[in-house]
């Protein structure tokens, strides 16, 4: 029980993939003017990390590893992500056509996510630190992929609401729109800080 909570704190607060790691800025910046939209987007970034996460490991640890072609993780780990985003773009784009024309260029970047990949290079690494005396598994790193995701989504949905309450204020010209951007995501880094201060 105890690695499951070390698990679940550290990827949606200490190591969250925006504020801790910066990974997924340009989604994080870009889709996070409605929260409707952004919301959708951790939804679907959440989604793609669970099931590559669920392709990747088993293809590194069962089959890379034992042919020794750990060298080419990168090849195979973006390879596999660009073919699940496909899919996901298809299945968005039947089921809810507003989401997909709100999300636009952001659904393929996707594919070049480093959150999405940064997950899946994470889980073959070192996780002793959060892990403990557990051993990495894939239910472990499916777990771990599945509270990045809702860590991504969580962060994306307090910038995006943020992001619609200035829209009712008046800021000055020098700073209205994308360096109020920055400013907003500042914060809420910080705000994040502080769990990293907590010993799991």
């Amino acid at each position: 029980m105890g690695t499951f909570i070390a698990i679940v704190l550290s990827a949606v607060l200490t190591n969250n993939f925006i504020t801790a790691k910066t990974y997924g800025i340009c989604p994080f910046l870009g889709v996070s003017k409605k929260t409707s939209s952004a919301a959708g987007m951790g939804i679907a970034v959440t989604l793609v990390m669970v099931l590559a996460t669920l392709v990747t490991y088993p293809i590194y640890t069962y089959v890379m590893v034992p042919l020794k072609i750990e060298f080419l993780e990168i090849i195979f780990f973006i390879f596999i992500i660009a073919s699940l985003v496909q899919m996901l773009e298809k299945i968005i784009q039947k089921v809810s056509p507003t989401l997909y024309g709100a999300m636009g260029i952001y659904l393929p970047l996707i594919t070049t996510n480093c959150a999405v990949l940064g997950v899946t290079e994470l889980l073959i690494g070192d996780m002793s630190a959060i892990l403990g005396n557990a051993s990495m598994n894939i239910g472990w790193a499916v777990i771990y992929a599945l509270f990045a995701g809702l860590g991504f989504t969580l962060v994306m949905i307090i910038m995006s609401g943020m992001r619609e309450k200035l829209n009712y204020y008046k800021t000055p010209k020098a700073i209205s729109g994308f360096p109020i951007a920055m400013v907003t995501a500042c914060f809420i880094c910080m705000a994040f800080y502080v769990f990293s201060l907590i010993s799991i």
